[in-house]
């Protein structure tokens, strides 16, 4: 194991360390946004309503997650009643359903923004009203006189500001600060009705699960005939099928999900980086200058040719003062030996024996020996070692 990898191992134990930190003392937030999802526990979402609704249509219910103008373009119905709760529809599926609706089925819409023009066709028109901080909503009918809820977190205050004569008003909004609202009414509409109610909080898990609410519920839909409802639910609402939806639905397996990813990511990253194909060895050029010296040396030594060998050699190391000890070689006296004495720190009795040997070497009729020869290459090369 590498340093490198020792150091991203402590990184990532440390960040671990703090995720865990972070987690253990977090705080539980209430999410209470009015997401009207019926997958959400949350207190504004519908999932109490979606587990119960089976119960409350009397097995009678299907739930339809394509919009109404693909269903109704590739299914024929008999008469059947229609469920709407707070999904997107485009106005070509609230058309089909107003068709529907006037061949003999019932639509039971709770819905806080209904489009403008459809609103008009059946006779009503919706606006807030009240911003109170509670409201009570409360069934007109005799039979359901006792029948009421009271929305004490966030009403959304909208009522029916405006509806036809022939409109039946079945429920009504009773605010603090406002004059009573219709809330709930009943539409004819061709051979059908509308049964159109404007404050869904009711059917939220919040209220729900609050002892003796869900008789409002009951009685609210008790207005349906005891036949097929189609629900159309809007898609996102519909629970996942994916199958990490487990993990997803856990914050905390979320996050270590999202943290094993990003882990292995780096891994892959940094030992990409580190690792590459095997680089074949190639040898280096070979010196050959170094053998070609040699083979020049034997040549010399069998030849016996030692006063070349050596003018060679103090040429060479003339050559080498020059360039490297910046010592002018025009003339090898004593003021050239004092020179070379001061910047090699050498022994003034060698330096003056290596130039007796040099200038000898200079020399064409002088006598040298392979004596002379060794001893001047020694000489010279401690010199200028």
């Amino acid at each position: 194991m590498n340093k490198t990898f020792k150091i991203y191992a402590v990184i990532l134990a440390i960040i671990l360390a703090i995720i865990a930190l972070l987690e253990v003392n977090k705080t539980e937030v209430t999410d209470w946004r009015k997401n009207f999802n019926t997958s959400k526990k949350s207190p504004f979402g519908f999932y109490v309503f979606n587990q119960e609704a089976k119960f409350l249509f009397k097995d009678k219910l299907k739930k339809i997650s394509e919009n109404p103008y693909d269903y109704y373009e590739s299914n024929s119905r008999k008469s059947h009643n229609i469920f709407v709760l707070e999904t997107e529809l485009d106005i070509e599926s609230w058309k089909k359903i107003m068709h529907e609706v006037s061949k003999g089925s019932d639509a039971m819409v709770i819905f806080q923004y209904i489009p403008k023009n459809i609103s008009d066709s059946i006779g009503f028109y919706t606006s807030n009203f009240s911003y109170s901080e509670s409201n009570v909503l409360k069934l007109t009918d005799k039979k359901f006189s006792n029948s009421f809820i009271k929305i004490d977190k966030f009403p959304g205050g909208r009522g029916f500001t405006y509806v036809k004569p022939e409109i039946e008003i079945l429920g009504k909004i009773v605010s603090e600060e406002a004059d009573d609202q219709a809330g709930f009414i009943k539409a004819k509409y061709g051979k059908g009705h509308f049964y159109v109610h404007s404050e869904p909080l009711f059917l939220t898990n919040y209220y729900l699960l609050k002892k003796g609410n869900n008789h409002y519920a009951q009685d609210v839909f008790s207005y349906l005939p005891d036949r097929e409802t189609l629900w159309f639910t809007d898609k996102k609402s519909e629970k996942s099928k994916f199958f990490l939806r487990f993990i997803f639905d856990n914050p905390a397996l979320k996050y270590a999900w999202w943290l094993l990813l990003a882990g292995m990511l780096l891994f892959i990253f940094f030992n990409a980086k580190r690792k590459q194909r095997i680089v074949p060895e190639i040898d280096p050029l070979k010196n050959s200058s170094i053998d070609f010296v040699k083979s020049i040396g034997n040549l010399y030594m069998q030849e016996g040719d030692f006063h070349e060998m050596m003018a060679k050699k103090a040429q060479y190391f003339l050559h080498k003062v020059r360039l490297d000890l910046l010592i002018d070689t025009q003339n090898i006296d004593d003021d050239f030996a004092e020179k070379l004495q001061l910047k090699t720190g050498r022994v003034q009795e060698k330096i003056n024996e290596a130039i007796v040997l040099i200038k000898k070497a200079q020399d064409p009729y002088a006598s040298v020996m392979k004596e002379d020869l060794v001893r001047m290459n020694a000489l010279l090369d401690e010199i200028l070692k």
